[in-house]
């Protein structure tokens, strides 16, 4: 149950210089296993950014980091603690592992086999990223996940990955470019174990995004994730019509 979760994920918040609305969501600073890294990915404002142009350089060929795409002010105000617990708080949901390719469980947080029905007023308020990639649609999958987590390198399909709070740290490879991992190993593992030991041409492409930032990734790129902070997310799945 929702409780459950929330039982794990409840932390007292993070003292900074800069106040961040965590959304009820905050992370102790002892959690705060991992930091955000350089962003070597595209950033691009939704301003300058037409459909064409996402076409043309990236829906096929690489990762883009698109701010300012939506406005989900609405959708972000119903994802605060207090309002999920208000309005889910009773609800049954399914906890994910961090684990992709074996069925061995190490670290559990909510992540897809979202109920549509029950979590229908929540989706139909959400505004998905204004690019299209032809001759595709997209399904929606709501995360919620504690400081340290995240799914080792996998991939799948192409789709947008969309922070609603906290901060989710993005590691990739293109498709024929398989990076060195266990899969019976987390992402934070990797980061800490093998990422320093990486020399420079076998770094990933990564970047760190935050409230509001959407994430691209085309088909078949490999892709890891690492929550840095409690977060809560989105990701639209595209498949073909």
């Amino acid at each position: 149950m929702m409780q459950e979760i929330i039982l794990l994920l409840i932390f007292v918040g993070i003292k900074s210089n800069e106040i961040i609305d965590d959304g009820g969501w905050a992370t102790e600073k002892e959690l705060l296993l991992a930091q955000p890294g350089p962003c070597s990915i595209d950033i691009r404002e939704a301003s300058s950014l037409t459909q064409q142009e996402f076409v043309d350089k990236y829906a096929y060929k690489m990762p883009v980091v698109i701010r300012g795409a939506s406005d989900n002010t609405k959708f972000q105000d119903m994802c605060r603690k207090k309002s999920m617990l208000s309005k889910y708080g009773s609800k049954k949901i399914r906890l994910s592992s961090a684990n992709t390719y074996s069925y061995t469980k190490k670290t559990l947080y909510w992540f897809g086999d979202n109920n549509h029905t029950e979590f229908a007023e929540l989706f139909n308020v959400y505004k998905p990223p204004p690019y299209r990639v032809p001759g595709m649609t997209g399904v929606y999958s709501f995360g919620l996940a504690g400081a340290g987590t995240g799914v080792p390198f996998h991939f799948h399909g192409p789709g947008f990955g969309e922070v609603v709070f906290g901060r989710k740290r993005w590691f990739m490879y293109p498709p024929n470019d398989e990076p060195h991992f266990d899969p019976n190993r987390t992402t934070l593992h990797w980061m800490v174990e093998e990422y320093p030991k990486l020399d420079h041409w076998r770094l990933p492409l990564e970047c760190t995004i935050k409230q509001g930032e959407i994430i691209y990734f085309p088909d078949r790129w490999w892709h890891g994730t690492l929550n840095i902070d409690t977060s809560v997310f989105i990701s639209t799945f595209l498949a073909t019509v």
